[in-house]
């Protein structure tokens, strides 16, 4: 028997995982979209009231991006010991996709709370909220970028998946993680 954890690599397919966010986008667009449409029925007059409006709309659009990666880097480094120090940016060119990389690993709660925070924040609040306010900008931004997450999600339903007490470590290239075990007793 060994003294060692063991270390077993478990990663998603970036091509697969584009085409569950389309399917997670599409679901959820329709999902939200009937709902919306009940609820708010004069939902025009909420949402468009200027071109600034539009502007704005693109704008948050395009920033939203790097700020779900932030908040990745912000929950990480705010419920892990190691801070934020441990915490990495980077893009993986080959697929334009951008991720944020935490060097130390974490329990499987702190790896979740990390990987779903930007889907509640960015994705779920404002699909939810647009029910509430009518503006169908929100509708749209919350649809979007629940799909942005996409990846995140199938990462949490694999890692809940894998033993309780095991660590996970992010892996720093490639959407997935490291199940570190520990040794047999």
């Amino acid at each position: 028997m060994s003294d060692h954890p063991t270390r077993r690599k478990v990663a998603i397919n970036i091509i697969s995982a584009n085409i569950f966010a389309l399917i997670l986008g599409g679901v959820a667009g329709v999902v939200f979209a009937i709902a919306f449409f009940r609820l708010q029925p004069d939902w025009f007059h909420r949402s468009i009231s200027s071109v600034a409006d539009i502007f704005w709309f693109l704008l948050a659009m395009v920033l939203g991006i790097p700020i779900h990666e932030g908040i990745h880097g912000l929950t990480w480094g705010l419920v892990n010991k190691g801070g934020f120090r441990h915490v990495s940016f980077g893009v993986i060119w080959k697929y334009l996709t951008p991720y944020c990389h935490y060097s130390e690993p974490m329990t499987r709660g702190r790896y979740i709370a990390g990987a779903l925070m930007p889907c509640l924040i960015l994705s779920i609040i404002p699909a939810v909220a647009s029910l509430f306010n009518g503006n169908i900008f929100w509708l749209i931004f919350g649809i979007i970028y629940i799909s942005t997450a996409a990846g995140d999600l199938w990462m949490t339903w694999l890692m809940l998946k894998e033993p309780k007490d095991a660590m996970f470590l992010d892996h720093p290239s490639e959407a997935g993680f490291y199940v570190i075990e520990k040794a047999d007793k």
